[in-house]
């Protein structure tokens, strides 16, 4: 254990790389996971913590059901100032939940924090070491643009605001590829936990 807490893993990956599959095979393995967008999903959900908060700063963008992502997300898309009034908001939040998570598992050898904008958002300064999630291009575009709702133009946009795939694997510690089968690619994991543990 580094510093008499867990070796924090950071788990991040651009749009339909299968993060979410590998964040799975993690938490199967038995390895805690902070997933931080379930934990904006909790703060911003129905009776969410963050709901005053958010209401007082944008009018009209929250209800019953917790945050109108769709109001919210017209008042703060494509303007930094007020998405950098929501981040205000937010981000100390899931720090403090993310601690707590630290705390619960402190005698852990190892925990991954689920991060999607770990490197856009400078979080590789709060992991020991990253994990990046990576597909061929073309099993990304296949993946994304079968979701619901999806277009070609969204997948561009998105890609805009994310750190290049290439850019995430040169920047990363560890690869997990899964462009493979399941079964490899859980096979990676499983190494890499072994690995982990083996050295914390």
């Amino acid at each position: 254990m580094a510093d008499g807490r867990p070796y924090i893993l950071g788990l991040t990956g651009s749009i339909g790389m299968g993060k979410s599959a590998v964040a799975a095979m993690f938490a199967g393995l038995g390895v805690p996971v902070f997933d931080a967008d379930a934990a904006v999903h909790a703060l911003q959900g129905p009776g969410g913590e963050l709901l005053p908060e958010i209401e007082a700063a944008f009018p009209g963008s929250t209800g019953p059901d917790g945050v109108n992502r769709g109001k919210l997300g017209a008042a703060v898309f494509g303007n930094r100032a007020e998405l950098a009034r929501l981040e205000a908001i937010v981000h100390p939040a899931v720090a403090r939940l993310r601690q707590a998570f630290l705390a619960e598992h402190a005698e852990r050898p190892l925990v991954v924090f689920d991060i999607p904008l770990l490197f856009e958002k400078g979080g590789q300064d709060q992991v020991d070491a990253v994990v990046v999630v990576s597909a061929p291009a073309e099993v990304q575009r296949e993946r994304v643009l079968a979701r619901p709702g999806m277009t070609t133009e969204k997948f561009a946009q998105i890609l805009t605001l994310q750190v290049p795939d290439a850019e995430k694997r040169a920047r990363a510690d560890h690869v997990i590829d899964t462009g493979t089968s399941l079964a490899a690619t859980r096979h990676e994991v499983q190494a890499l936990v072994h690995r982990l543990t083996g050295r914390a």
